[in-house]
């Protein structure tokens, strides 16, 4: 039998020219940009920290039609 339960989502971390040294992120459901990081994040972890909240939020709105 399949695992099948891998979830649809992927989250990218990327460094940002300005300011220097910070951090942003992006939420890709099948492959298709669904949120992105407003500000910049002091480090790569507290980037992926607050990128992981945020899909959590979404997996929850998704129950209810939101996305």
């Amino acid at each position: 039998m399949a695992d099948n339960t891998s979830t649809p989502y992927t989250i990218e971390i990327s460094p940002i020219t300005k300011p220097a040294g910070q951090f942003q992120w992006a939420i890709r459901r099948n492959g298709k940009l669904i949120e992105r990081s407003d500000r910049p994040h002091p480090t790569e972890a507290k980037a992926e920290a607050s990128a992981l909240a945020a899909v959590e939020r979404s997996m929850h709105s998704a129950g209810s039609g939101r996305w």
